[in-house]
């Protein structure tokens, strides 16, 4: 090939990644209320969520590290099982939330409709609910590997959290949560392997507290 026809070759491809660089850098950036219903319409089409999990606590002098597996069934169950620390239990079995960790001299109990608990912001995304709904002020950031973050005051619970942050696929799957409680407390979770309509028996969100533990309605503890 002469040197010519290489130089317009090389001119032509030149000028076609030109060309796509300037389409991309033209394609607007979402705003947080379109970010928003696309983990809408992402939660809101399934029946059933598996994922794994990781849960860092920050505050009141203390530090932990958690992990298990989530479980999602709509309507309204949720089942966090921990295998680190193993045997720790928190179930929402569409009435009453269960907590209990093996070892503890009692099980508690509380309506679900009274819960105010951190894990509850994935409860909701399984309900037909609108993220806009759930969070004031509403501000989105990029983040990296194409997510974003979308941050807001969650609705009545102004007096314990300050700040709910959710990254989020640019598909609107919720790949972490921090929350920022109202005293400096800071909790984080982040989610991997997310299985949507996977099989979940409704029969695991049955909680049978065990032989001789009684059951104490009121809240769970921090």
């Amino acid at each position: 090939m002469s040197g010519l026809k290489l130089l317009r070759r090389g001119g032509l491809l030149l000028a076609a990644a030109l060309f796509s660089i300037g389409l991309h850098a033209q394609q607007p950036s979402p705003s947080a209320q379109e970010v928003a219903q696309r983990v809408d319409r992402h939660y809101n089409q399934l029946h059933s969520l598996r994922a794994g999990f990781s849960e860092s606590y920050e505050g009141m002098g203390m530090r932990r590290t958690e992990s298990g597996t989530l479980l999602l069934l709509k309507p309204g169950r949720m089942k966090w099982e921990y295998s680190s620390p193993a045997g720790k239990l928190f179930v929402i079995d569409g009435k009453f939330a269960w907590f209990y960790s093996r070892g503890d001299s009692q099980v508690q109990r509380i309506p679900a409709k009274e819960l105010d608990d951190l894990r509850s912001p994935l409860r909701f995304l399984l309900g037909h609910t609108k993220l806009e709904g759930e969070l004031n002020n509403l501000r989105l950031t990029a983040a990296s590997n194409g997510r974003f973050t979308l941050t807001g005051q969650p609705k009545g619970q102004e007096k314990r959290v300050a700040r709910l942050t959710l990254t989020v696929t640019a598909d609107g799957a919720i790949t972490g949560i921090e929350i920022e409680e109202t005293d400096g407390a800071l909790t984080r979770f982040s989610f991997t392997g997310e299985q949507t309509n996977a099989p979940v028996p409704a029969g695991a969100f049955r909680f049978t507290p065990p032989a001789g533990v009684p059951v104490v309605n009121g809240l769970p503890p921090v």
